[in-house]
C-alpha cells in the first residue's frame, strides 16, 4: 500500500465543475472554466529565461504511488533551492487534488489518459484524449517556462512526456523516475529521449537505469524509531516494553491480511503481542473478548499519524507496494510483506530486494492463515535477537536519499539545458 494510503487518506471524488476548486489548482480544457492559453499540439515549448528562477513541472498524477514520491521530490528541490518554481500536473479524478495543494505547490489540471486493458469504447476515445491532453501540457509548459519535467508514471506522464518533446531545437528535457519493479507503458514510452531514467530497482524493464531506490519524504527518512518509541506508545496506549505488531493494508485496508491476523488474535495475546491494526474505514473485525491482563489489541479505520506507528511496531504486515516497501525499509522496520495476489506481480518483486537482504519475509496471500500469524509472526515478535538483526538490515536497504538524487538530478538537466541555450546565443 503507497503511504498516503496507510495515512489514512481516502480516494478524492471528482468535483463538478461548478463547485470551488482547492486553492492553487487550475484546470487546462476546452470545457474548463479554469484555463489556461491553449495552443495548437505541434506548437514548440519556449526557450528558458536564463534570468528567471529553474521552473520544474512534476508529472506524476493519479494514485497515491505516483503523486507522493513527486511530492518528496518537490520538497527535496526546496530544500536545495528555496527559489526554484514547481509546478504539479494531474487530473480532476487523481489523488493529487487535495496532497498537493495541502503541500503547498501548484497544480494544473490535464485531461486523463487511462490506457484502456481491452477493446471497448475508452479505446476508441484514447487517440482523442492523448491529443487534447498533450495540447492542454504543452500550454502549461510555456505558461511556466518550463527547464525541465520530472515523470513518475501514471494518467499524466505519457501526456507530459509527449509535450516536453516540442519540435525542433526547443525540446524540454526529461527525468524519468520508476518506482516499482516493472515499469509501466507511460514510463516505457518516455524513457525513449529521455536526459536521466531513474528507478527503484535495476531490473524494472528500462535500459540502463540509474538505480536510486524510492523517493520518501523527509518525515519519514528523518524518523528516529528509537527517539520516538515511548511517545509513540503512549500515544497507542502500548506498554514501553511490549512487544508491537503494526498491521495495515491499504487506505481501504486488505480483507485477507484482516482475517488473518484477527483469527490469531488470542495465540497473539497470550504470546504478550501487541496489535495496532488499521482495517480500513469500510472494514470491520470479528474480535475475541480479550481476557484480563491480555496485550491490548488496538483496532482503527485507518492511521493519520503513520510515523508514530513506525516508532511503537517492532513488526508489520503490510502489502508490498513500491512506497509501503521504500517506507518501511527506511525507517528500518521488519516486516512480512503479503504482495497483492492479482496483478502482473510487481509488488512481490517489489519486497524482493528487502527480503534477500534480510529485511522481511515474502508471504503469499493464501499462505497468510490465522496458524501462520500465530505461529511463525509470533514467533518472530519474541526472537529479539534475530528482530534486531532483522532491523538492520531493512535500514540498511532502503533508500532515504532517493529524493534528494532526483533532485539533484533535475536540476543538473535544467541547468545543462539553460547552459547550451546561452551558448546558442
Amino acid at each position: 500500500m503507497e503511504p498516503a494510503d496507510v495515512a489514512g487518506r481516502r480516494p478524492y471524488k471528482r468535483r463538478p465543475d461548478n463547485r470551488r476548486r482547492p486553492s492553487g489548482v487550475r484546470q487546462s480544457g476546452a470545457h474548463a472554466h479554469w484555463k489556461v492559453s491553449i495552443r495548437g499540439v505541434n506548437d514548440s515549448v519556449s526557450k528558458p529565461d536564463r534570468g528567471a528562477p529553474i521552473s520544474v513541472v512534476l508529472a506524476g498524477g493519479g494514485t497515491a504511488g505516483h503523486v507522493e514520491p513527486a511530492m518528496a521530490v518537490a520538497d527535496a528541490l526546496r530544500a536545495v533551492d528555496a527559489g526554484v518554481r514547481i509546478t504539479a500536473l494531474g487530473t480532476a479524478r487523481g489523488l493529487e487534488t487535495r496532497l498537493v495543494p495541502a503541500r503547498g505547490y501548484d497544480l494544473e489540471l490535464i485531461t486523463p489518459v487511462p490506457l484502456p486493458r481491452k477493446l471497448n469504447a475508452d479505446l476508441i476515445r484514447l487517440p482523442a484524449r492523448v491529443v487534447r491532453a498533450v495540447r492542454e501540457t504543452r500550454a502549461v509548459l510555456r505558461a511556466v517556462r518550463a527547464d525541465v519535467v520530472i515523470g513518475f508514471g501514471g494518467y499524466v506522464a505519457l501526456p507530459a512526456y509527449l509535450a516536453a518533446r516540442g519540435i525542433g531545437r526547443r525540446q524540454i528535457p526529461v527525468v524519468i523516475h520508476e518506482a516499482n519493479a516493472r515499469a509501466g507503458l507511460a514510463n516505457r514510452v518516455g524513457a525513449h529521449g529521455a536526459a536521466r531514467v531513474l528507478s527503484a530497482v535495476g531490473d524494472c524493464g528500462l535500459s540502463r537505469p540509474e538505480v536510486v531506490g524510492v523517493p520518501v519524504r523527509a518525515a519519514i527518512t528523518t524518523l528516529d524509531r528509537a527517539a520516538l518509541r515511548a511517545t509513540a506508545r503512549a500515544h497507542f496506549g502500548f506498554a514501553d516494553d511490549a512487544r508491537v505488531l503494526l498491521v495495515f493494508g491499504g487506505s481501504q485496508g486488505a480483507q485477507s491480511i484482516n482475517q488473518a491476523v484477527a483469527g490469531a488474535a488470542k495465540h497473539l495475546a497470550a504470546a504478550g503481542v501487541s496489535v495496532l491494526h488499521a482495517h480500513g474505514p469500510k472494514n470491520t473485525l470479528d474480535l475475541p473478548r480479550p481476557a484480563e491482563g491480555d496485550p491490548p489489541y488496538v483496532a482503527v479505520p485507518y492511521l493519520d499519524r503513520m510515523d508514530l506507528a513506525y516508532a511503537a511496531a517492532d513488526l508489520a504486515i503490510c502489502r508490498s507496494g513500491a512506497m509501503t516497501v521504500a517506507e518501511v525499509s527506511a525507517v528500518g522496520l521488519p516486516a512480512v510483506y503479503v504482495p497483492l495476489p492479482i496483478g502482473n506481480g510487481e509488488q512481490r518483486l517489489n519486497a524482493l530486494p528487502v527480503v534477500d537482504a534480510g529485511g522481511g519475509e515474502l508471504v503469499d496471500d493464501a499462505a497468510l492463515t490465522p496458524d501462520f500469524v500465530a505461529g511463525t509472526v509470533a514467533g518472530l515478535l519474541t526472537d529479539r535477537a534475530r528482530l534486531a538483526a532483522m532491523t538492520s538490515a531493512a535500514r540498511l536497504a532502503g533508500h532515504p536519499e532517493a529524493a534528494q538524487r532526483v533532485a539533484q538530478a533535475a536540476l543538473d538537466v535544467a541547468a545543462d539545458r539553460r547552459s547550451r541555450s546561452r551558448n546558442e546565443h
